[in-house]
């Protein structure tokens, strides 16, 4: 028997996880990686190394490739384009990747479906910023590149029109937004095969600090059944309509007067769903790899009354293995994922999961557990 090859594009965490999550399935994986010291690079045994900006050197990683897969939306859409038409399946293809690699396109499509968006245009300049502010409620704005921003990266947050020249600096089209009066972020994680199979998982609440994800908690507590049910069928509606293989992570904002607006999208395993590897019957890694293969996806319910991501970010404590003693000693049920990635100050490298009946307990351990492997808790 012959088990497919799937080609993955990015040597991140992501697809480290990705490929963690086909080893029990037998699936052989391809990667392509910037430098041999990537997350995935370090674990996956087919590594290529090349500029996934490069046409040739992509259309030479994806021979013997059964299906081609992403763990980032950075590949140009042409040479996706391209991809395909040497006959070579791409799961999410570009017509839908688009959608989450340029934010002017997205918003213009999210608003002819329907899905309800911040109020949003893409602005020329500071006097359009300007411009804008004056046709809402004024200052302050929200700021973005229509492409390459993430963490927090490419995103502005203006108080005048002093303070918008920044963004028009890089030479690219700005997307400028209304602030949004939110009580909190939530996310909607799906996943859809070729032939239009769905499975949505538990809306989370996705807690951010300095536009980084801090916690996420799952499901989303205190949310309505009604609201979630939205959210889901939103999400759902989004990756029909948009033509999405794979999973799928829709950005929510839940507004003081009870409704969900659109923030962003992500059509690979996002942050949100990194929960799903020790809290659902199947992850969301597993059930990305299922979809772009076109098998029966797996059961999205979660394991556990409550289930917590703390990621564990870079500090002044390189030497976070020495902390596993006491993590593993404090908590026997706590799950460490940690990617191969040297230790910065603020850099995403690893994550932790908990579960259990009780939120509050299951909070403070996730958070004991991160903050004690990036060194701000010493006891």
């Amino acid at each position: 028997m012959t088990f497919p090859v799937v080609g993955m594009v990015g040597g991140g965490q992501l697809a480290r996880m990705t490929h963690e999550a086909g080893i029990p399935l037998g699936l052989k994986f391809k990667l392509l990686s910037d430098t041999p010291l990537d997350s995935a690079a370090q674990v996956v045994g087919d590594v290529v190394i090349g500029d996934y900006r490069d046409l040739d050197t992509l259309r030479d990683f994806a021979r013997g490739c059964d299906v081609i897969t992403f763990d980032h939306e950075h590949v140009p859409t042409e040479h996706l384009r391209a991809l395909e038409a040497d006959g070579i399946p791409v799961r999410p293809g570009p017509d839908a990747l688009v959608h989450a690699q340029d934010k002017g396109v997205m918003r213009e499509k999210l608003m002819e479906i329907g899905v309800p968006c911040p109020r949003h245009r893409i602005v020329r300049d500071p006097a359009d910023v300007a411009a804008f502010a004056a046709e809402g409620d004024g200052f302050p704005v929200i700021l973005k590149t229509v492409r390459g921003g993430y963490d927090g990266k490419g995103v502005w947050f203006v108080r005048s029109v002093e303070d918008a020249a920044e963004p028009f600096r890089a030479g690219v089209p700005v997307l400028a937004e209304e602030q949004v009066d939110f009580v909190r972020e939530l996310a909607a994680n799906v996943v859809r095969s070729p032939h239009g199979q769905a499975v949505a998982y538990p809306v989370v609440e996705s807690q951010q600090v300095d536009g980084v994800c801090d916690t996420v908690i799952a499901p989303a507590p205190g949310l309505s059944e009604e609201l979630a049910g939205r959210a889901q069928e939103l999400a759902l509606g989004v990756a029909k309509e948009l033509g999405v293989v794979g999973h799928l992570a829709v950005e929510l904002f839940e507004t003081a007067d009870g409704r969900i607006l659109v923030n962003e999208l992500a059509m690979r395993p996002h942050n949100s769903g990194h929960w799903t590897q020790d809290g659902a019957i199947t992850s969301q890694f597993a059930n990305h790899v299922r979809a772009v293969l076109d098998l029966p996806l797996g059961d999205p319910r979660p394991r556990a009354k409550w289930t917590v991501m703390a990621n564990v970010l870079g500090g002044d404590y390189p030497d976070m293995y020495a902390a596993y003693l006491h993590c593993m000693a404090r908590d026997p049920q706590l799950k460490i994922h940690m990617y191969g990635k040297d230790v910065k100050p603020g850099r995403k490298v690893g994550h932790v999961n908990t579960y259990g009946d009780d939120l509050d307990e299951v909070l403070d351990r996730a958070r004991h557990a991160a903050g004690y492997l990036r060194g701000t808790i010493t006891e």
